[in-house]
């Protein structure tokens, strides 16, 4: 075939389908490329192992996984909602789709009977039948935008829960208030539709993460501690919320036993339900769940892992790693880390910032990195 016809068809192909321009081959991007060269700072209990899933997901923060193994990937620091699918089965994303641009810090993702829901700041919006329509998205319906606009806390993390309601935080709009509002610093649920708005959860001063435990059903979240105590007051938090109307302390109590020098007068601790366990202060956990795989051997089933995306206000930083907070009989009873090797404690210099997780059909584990811009994923061999 003459050259000039055949370029001449390649590009009438590619004005046609320009959706194969997003196909992500897993490693052009600077941070990607640094991301994947220091894998082998990660360290790792004996037997496991952590590759790259996906690169050049900017700000990569809220995971969600469809039933057809499509990931969703929510963003706070830009606009954009992504989609990663790994078509040939080789456990690396070779396509990428940008579901929408223009949004105020869509940080939440969550995915319900063939529709996406993404969270914004005030507003959540749902992308009916999406995977239909990956390269085209469909105009999203919004739910609900009655939130408040507020955007100190204001990004959301959302996920459905074992009861079929769309699970949504507000939090705190401050380090330390009362507010007026009584809609901050709570996790609220509704129907999917939008429709029966209630509060599930008060005094929770900013949780960017929450699941549900395999067998009991119950709601467990992480929550960030205040700042400006110190390096080690107060620390952060693992809650269990098994009913709806529980108390969990913010503003006037931390920890459970840490009286808050500006509101801690006003309510004593012994009002509030105590963390399931203390956390490092200020290592700022966000995502979590609970393994209920196979691969891993079978003394990680039934505990909680969550990803500590680091500290900020303290002298020395901490967090940057994953964790894994064992339970027996729904109580904590160890806290551990997993996996660590994002920050380098000489230099006091993070490559990456673990943001949120979770478990794949086959037992592995991808992770969030939002600093990186990268999907890890995490097994075991034996």
């Amino acid at each position: 075939m003459n050259l000039r016809i055949t370029n001449a068809i390649l590009f009438l192909a590619l004005i046609a389908f320009p959706f194969f321009s997003c196909a992500n081959t897993g490693g052009d991007d600077k941070k990607g490329k640094k991301a994947a060269e220091n894998l082998d700072k990660i360290k790792l209990p004996e037997g496991f192992k952590i590759s790259i899933y996906a690169t050049d997901v900017e700000n990569a923060r809220s995971i969600c996984l469809s039933p057809n193994g499509t990931l969703f990937v929510g963003n706070r620091g830009k606009d954009k909602v992504y989609a990663l699918q790994d078509t040939d089965g080789d456990f690396k994303v070779d396509k990428k789709f940008t579901i929408t641009t223009g949004l105020t810090m869509p940080n939440g993702v969550a995915f319900k009977d063939g529709d996406l829901y993404v969270a914004e700041v005030s507003r959540v919006l749902r992308f009916k039948d999406i995977e239909s329509h990956l390269d085209n998205p469909p105009k999203p319906e919004v739910i609900y935008d009655q939130y408040p606009t507020k955007k100190h806390h204001g990004w959301k993390y959302i996920a459905f829960g074992p009861d079929g309601k769309l699970y949504i935080p507000v939090g705190a709009p401050c380090n330390i208030c009362e507010s007026e509002d009584e809609i901050f610093a709570t996790i609220t649920r509704m129907n999917p539709d939008g429709s029966g708005l209630e509060i599930f959860a008060r005094g929770v001063r900013n949780s960017v993460g929450f699941t549900w435990h395999p067998d009991t059903k119950e709601m467990w979240f992480t929550d960030n501690g205040r700042d400006m105590l110190g390096d080690d007051m107060p620390p952060c938090e693992l809650n269990r919320a098994p009913k709806k109307g529980m108390h969990f302390g913010y503003p006037y109590c931390h920890g459970g036993t840490i009286k808050d020098p500006e509101f801690g007068d006003k309510r004593p601790c012994e009002d509030f339900t105590l963390p399931a366990q203390n956390l490092g202060a200020h290592v700022a956990p966000l995502g979590l769940k609970f393994y209920n795989g196979t691969m891993f051997p079978e003394e990680y089933r039934k505990h909680v892992f969550i990803a500590e995306h680091g500290s900020w206000n303290r002298s020395k930083k901490s967090g940057y790693r994953i964790t894994m907070v064992k339970l027996q009989e729904n109580k904590a009873v160890g806290y551990e880390t997993f996996a660590e090797g994002w920050l380098d404690h000489e230099a006091q210099d993070a490559w990456g910032r673990p943001v949120d997780l979770l478990f794949m059909p086959d037992g592995s584990m991808l992770l969030s990195d939002d600093k990186s811009g990268v999907i890890y994923r995490i097994t075991y061999g034996g």
